[in-house]
């Protein structure tokens, strides 16, 4: 039996298999094959005492019931809070708005056909007592609580403002016949950036008055579904509009006004107001025979929103901040929503002023003692100052330079830049009677170049020789040209540059003046390398009236803003007669007695002005466009006033630059948030912003922008920005001779150390003047092509104005200055 004899292979290997940890989890779940590892496996070790088991099935059901229900009686809870000052007899009415939309629209209407859903009850305001205008107030007893109903006029749109900033409710009235125009339009735009309350849109009826047939149910719900349709774009949170011709759906209309808790207008969270009820002035006899006498204005109402202290000043819409004498507490009489009881109670003082209390001081007083006293040095005395050296070149010493009767335009050119003659011949120059042959000994003398008229052409050729080799290998031709050819071309330029000026890539760009040096014109301005980094002094030279405004640091504003609500006082839901002290008895006679008096408290330090930041984003209903100070009206949480603001660049999330340096913006662009600036009342919290821009009709303004509150900043720079621009008229690769930028040499030596830029990326600076008229020579850091467009960019800090009280038109109003007196 023969043997085999076998070697051991060499391919029989075992590798080292992978371990369980550094599986994928496709091959895991692979291996698995749909099998789920139990609890008992999964955790081998010994568990932590600290950590709690996991619950089983049962328990971890019987707990999201506990959770839900835990949630359930917190809202709840919530709830019965929040419609706790409405709850009784004496609560508070719920003010419901109604506005009409359209000219057919009648709030007394509308207001009877809520209170004909309560014809069953025992309901004691007959329909003699509603107004067409004013305040109507009636008891639901079905639902426990009281309304009070604003009834509006249509076309009266700051007095709807004024309303709806002290609404609960707001009743659209809308019309199945008449549709929306531009003026209502633009109220609900207005509406919608000042803050919605909670809106219920309704309907009169969805049958038109002109058509003598009745209409079917497919048209009034095609009508429901495209008024419906155009309220969600101004409202989307609206469900449905209610025909109130309908019984049912009248009844479910004035449910949702009567149940429920109103939504919350955000700006409004931690600021009192007073909707008034009775408004009377007891006129003060020492300031009867005065030009302007004033009063006590006692106003009854029901507090709303926050608690109200004494120490607080109080806003008066068109007349400005008062203070308050003391709180009186003004429960109604005992039987009957009217008060129309027999028995009086007798008023208690809820709140009067301590040491604490707001003054009437809205700006700083200015002494001018306390600037830098600084005492001018000789050389500035005798006029050697800074501008004065950079008028003269850089240098202190004045140069004189003379040049040869009978020489060249060209050579006249080289021989100012090059020749100097010093302090010996500056006795020369006052010899204007010398006569040619004194002139030509003294050019033998002192000229470098000893040219002369009767010079032949080796002398000549030998300058030019002299010339050239003392000029660079990138020298440009240069050869000056008459001041009305000059001016021809230079007219001719600007006219084709005009034709694309609405396509430039900087508007900024102006025309340098010939009549008014450039060193004047723009003395003001500075260059900047870096428009985000360089540094730039926010304290440096400011005007007086930053001396009179008040600095917030923008920590100290958030932190006020995010406790603004916490306020001791009288509680909300309590009736009050405020009694505000020094009232021009202008107010009292001069207010529309059916026209709804909304009394505003302000915070602490609300009185004092400072420098007022928003961000605006352009309507773009409104095509007219929008210059920076242009007159307009700042709608402002509770405030009214006549603004020019200024319009800056708002950085993308809000932030700020390194040296906190923002462009000013001439226009306000469409599409595009800006920053608005002002000197104005000092207000806490991200309050809503308006803009509106008055026309012919007083009660027809157009909305032009709306934005949000920013912290007041004193050290925002806003730089406005000119840009000079120059034409190349030769090119040597990098070296560039611009002209139509400056018009004489002193121009250039003083901007010299301004960067350049060119529209194509380039930048460079200024090497030397040529010639005359303003000419120069500039080297850049690449090659400039002849279609190039060079171009210097210079800064000027610009400051907001002030603003004044609105007082129904613009211009009529009361100037802070004169407020403040």
């Amino acid at each position: 039996m023969s043997t085999h004899h076998h070697h051991r292979s060499t391919l029989k290997q075992q590798n080292k298999p992978f371990k369980s940890r550094h599986s994928t989890k496709s091959s895991l779940k692979d291996k698995a094959k749909g099998r789920v590892p139990s609890l008992q496996a999964v955790n081998t070790k010994r568990p932590d005492p600290r950590i709690p088991p996991l619950p089983t099935q049962a328990q971890a059901k019987q707990n999201r019931r506990n959770q839900a229900k835990q949630v359930q009686k917190a809202k709840r809870q919530s709830l019965v809070e929040a419609t706790r000052i409405f709850n009784g007899i004496d609560g508070a009415p719920r003010i419901v708005a109604v506005v009409p939309l359209c000219e057919d629209i009648s709030a007394k209407d509308l207001a009877l056909k809520f209170r004909g859903v309560l014809e069953g009850e025992a309901t004691k305001e007959p329909e003699e007592a509603c107004p067409n205008r004013g305040i109507w107030r009636i008891r639901a007893e079905r639902f426990r609580t009281s309304i009070q109903f604003i009834l509006l006029s249509y076309g009266q749109f700051y007095e709807t403002l004024d309303a709806v900033k002290a609404a609960d409710y707001v009743v659209l009235g809308l019309s199945a016949a008449d549709e929306v125009n531009s003026w209502g339009e633009s109220l609900l735009r207005s509406l919608q950036a000042q803050g919605f309350p909670q809106v219920v849109p309704v309907v009169p009826t969805t049958t038109d008055s002109t058509e003598s047939k009745k209409s079917n149910p497919k048209t009034s719900a095609g009508i429901l579904k495209s008024l419906l349709s155009f309220t969600q774009y101004f409202v989307p949170s609206i469900t449905r509009v209610y025909d109130l011709s309908s019984t049912s759906d009248a009844s479910n209309a004035l449910r949702s006004l009567c149940e429920g808790k109103p939504a919350d207008v955000k700006w409004r969270n931690g600021r009192s107001y007073i909707l008034s009820e009775d408004i009377s002035l007891d006129l003060d006899l020492s300031t009867a025979m005065d030009a302007s006498p004033k009063g006590t204005l006692k106003v009854t109402g029901v507090v709303r929103g926050a608690p109200m202290t004494a120490d607080r000043l109080i806003y008066l819409q068109g007349y400005g901040d008062f203070q308050i004498n003391r709180i009186l507490s003004a429960p109604r009489r005992p039987r009957g929503p009217q008060g129309d009881g027999t028995m009086d109670v007798e008023a208690k003082v809820l709140s009067e002023p301590s040491d604490e209390k707001d003054e009437l001081v809205a700006v700083n007083e200015v002494d001018d003692m306390q600037n830098e006293q600084t005492w001018p040095t000789e050389e500035e005395m005798q006029g050697g100052g800074l501008m004065g050296k950079a008028e003269e070149g850089g240098d202190g010493e004045k140069k004189v330079r003379r040049v040869p009767k009978g020489t060249s335009a060209y050579q006249a050119a080289w021989l100012l830049e090059d020749e100097d003659l010093g302090s010996e011949n500056e006795e020369h120059d006052s010899d204007s009677d010398a006569d040619k042959g004194q002139d030509e000994a003294e050019m033998a003398e002192g000229s470098v170049h000893g040219s002369s008229i009767q010079a032949g052409e080796a002398d000549e050729k030998e300058e030019y020789e002299d010339i050239a080799e003392e000029q660079s290998s990138k020298a440009v031709a240069f050869e000056d040209i008459d001041m009305e050819e000059e001016k021809r071309q230079l007219d001719s330029w600007r006219a084709r540059k005009s034709e694309h000026s609405t396509h430039m890539a900087f508007p900024d760009e102006i025309d340098t003046p010939m009549e008014i040096p450039a060193r004047q014109r723009f003395a003001r301005y500075r260059g900047l390398k870096s428009f985000r980094t360089s540094p730039w002094d926010p304290d440096e030279n400011l005007p007086r009236d930053y001396a009179k405004i008040f600095r917030v640091g923008e920590k100290e504003w958030e932190a006020v803003s995010r406790r603004i609500g916490e306020v001791e006082g009288v509680e909300p839901g309590t009736r009050v007669t405020l009694e505000i002290a020094n009232v021009p008895q202008e107010f009292f006679q001069a207010r529309d007695p059916k026209s709804p008096l909304v009394v505003h408290a302000l915070h602490k330090h609300e009185h004092k002005q400072t420098v007022v930041n928003f961000t605006l984003q352009r309507n773009s209903e409104y095509n007219e466009p929008v210059r920076s100070k242009d007159k307009l009206v700042l709608c402002l949480g509770s405030r009214r006033i006549a603004v020019n603001p200024l319009f800056s660049q708002h950085l993308r999330g809000g932030s700020k630059s390194t040296n906190n340096v923002h462009k000013f913006e001439r226009f306000l662009k469409e599409g595009v948030a800006a920053v608005g600036t002002i000197y104005g009342p000092l207000t806490f919290g991200r309050l809503p912003i308006t803009l509106l821009k008055e026309t012919e009709g007083a009660q027809a303004p157009i909305l032009v922008a709306t934005g949000t509150l920013l912290p007041p900043s004193t050290s925002r720079i806003i730089a406005k920005r000119i840009v000079l621009t120059g034409h190349p008229i030769k090119v040597h690769k990098r070296t560039v001779t611009i002209r139509y930028m400056f018009f004489n040499p002193e121009d250039v030596n003083y901007f010299k150390p301004v960067q350049l830029h060119t529209k194509h990326g380039r930048t460079g600076h200024i090497q030397e003047s040529l010639g005359t008229h303003g000419y120069l020579k500039a080297h850049f850091d690449g090659p400039v092509t002849q279609m190039d467009t060079v171009c210097m960019s210079l800064y000027k800090r610009v400051y907001p104005k002030w603003s004044e009280e609105w007082h129904g038109r613009l211009g009529d109003g009361v100037q802070d200055d004169e407020m403040i007196e």
